[in-house]
Order: structure tokens, then sequence, then C-alpha cells
């Protein structure tokens, strides 16, 4: 499926947040979302999610859902979302509860996406048990659980080490290779949204508004650290941001 934004605007009181947003998250792409601090990413988001209603404009998602499809939009926090008094399996089970599922399509489906995301060895293992990027990987499973039309990641990687970053990072590319998804990723570290986006949206500070859309050409599979194309794409990227962010940076909240 796809997701359509036209002439989405949005303002908290007399403060526009986001202005006049116009874009479409292809079927099976990943979608980066770029800019400075406060220019709107997440609001974005949520406004893409249903989390929020926007003041103008209007949200689509288009298509017929992917089979066995039990969430149409589902989100990856940056702050990963588990309980703690859960284990892991139960965290994962937690979505899946209010579905009429056998209990056999309930293990399967949890089995299936602990085997995705390398977390069998760990199913009974409670949340206080497990490193950062651990927990990342649960909530990833999570989300897949319900097989999602489109993949909402809010930050998911920014409260990690960078080893854990570089780890998680090859483990959404291994996931999306074998089973491309439609994704929305929000973040501010460019060499992420080089190494993940078929697209990428920088909007500028606030009000949000898109300054750009950068489409990559090298196929995600061959993207790695010596990829010229992610080198000049990244530079790109932050001489359009570079000016803006520092302006941002000295602003008042």
């Amino acid at each position: 499926m796809q997701l359509q934004l036209q002439g989405l605007s949005h303002a908290y009181g007399e403060t526009t947040v986001l202005q006049d947003i116009n874009l479409q998250v292809s079927a099976g792409k990943i979608l980066c979302i770029v800019g400075p601090s406060g220019c709107g990413k997440s609001t974005l988001l949520r406004l893409m999610g249903g989390l929020e209603k926007p003041s103008t404009g209007i949200v689509t998602l288009q298509g017929t859902p992917p089979q066995g499809c039990l969430n149409p939009l589902t989100y990856i926090f940056q702050d990963f979302a588990l309980l703690p008094w859960r284990n892991v399996a139960d965290n994962i089970s937690l979505v899946l509860e209010d579905h009429h599922l056998s209990r056999a399509e309930h293990e399967q489906i949890i089995n299936d996406v602990l085997s995705r995301t390398r977390m069998s060895d760990f199913r009974h293992a409670l949340p206080r048990q497990l490193s950062g990027g651990m927990k990342q990987r649960v909530a990833i499973a999570r989300a897949l659980a319900v097989k999602p039309a489109v993949l909402l990641m809010d930050e998911p990687l920014s409260a990690l080490d960078s080893q854990t970053r570089e780890l998680l990072l090859e483990d959404l590319l291994q996931l999306w290779t074998a089973e491309p998804f439609t994704g929305v990723y929000v973040t501010h570290n460019l060499s992420e949204a080089v190494r993940l986006g078929h697209e990428i949206v920088v909007l500028s500070r606030h009000p949000g508004r898109i300054f750009e859309t950068v489409s990559m050409s090298t196929p995600l599979s061959e993207r790695d650290f010596n990829n010229a194309e992610m080198e000049q794409t990244r530079q790109h990227l932050w001489q359009m941001m570079r000016d803006e962010a520092a302006q941002a940076d000295r602003e008042l909240v």
C-alpha cells in the first residue's frame, strides 16, 4: 500500500508547525524524513499514523493491504515502549490479543517474528535483562507481528550507541530485503537516511515545509561505507540543512 499526503498543514494554537506538505510514500519503499530540530518531523509522522488530525489537508492510505495484515499503520518508537512485567514473547503477544486468532496462529506469528529478528533464544527474557539493541529488536518484532501496510519509525535508533545502531541498520536492511515493506523513517542522522531511504525528504526550519526530495538510485543491498552516491548525497543534504540547523540551535523553545 502507499500513503498519500495532500495539502497538509498543522498548528498548535497560533504556532504553525507544518505547512503545505504534499508527498507520496510509494508501496514497498522506505521514505526517510530529515530536517533541523523542531521542524516537525515527529509531528508529521503522527499525522501520517492518525495519532493527530491535521489542521488542514488529508492523509490517505491507498491500495490493498498485504495478506494477513492485522493493523495497516504500525509504529516503532525511540523508547522501545515495552511493558517491563511482560517477557519478550508476551510483549509481542500484546498486539495480537484483540484479534481473533487461534492459539496455533498466535504462536506461529510470534515464532516467525522472533526468528526474523534473531530473538528466538530470548523469548522468555524480561526487558530489564535485555540490552538497548535487543529491546529495539523486540519492538521491531512486535511491529512486524501485525504485518503492517506501512511501518512508521520515529528515530528508532537514536537512543543506541553507534555500534548497536549499525547492527540494527543491518537488521532493518535484511528484513526489507527478505520481505519489502512500505516504511517512513524519521531521523536526524543523515548517514541513516542515505543508508535506508529510497527517497529522502528534507524539511525546512519551522514551519516545516518540504525543501527538497532526494531519490537514491543505489539498491539497498549495495549500500555500504564505500558507496560514492551515499557520501555525495549525505554531503548534499548537510549543505542544505547546515544554515537552518545552526539557526534552529540558537532559538528559544
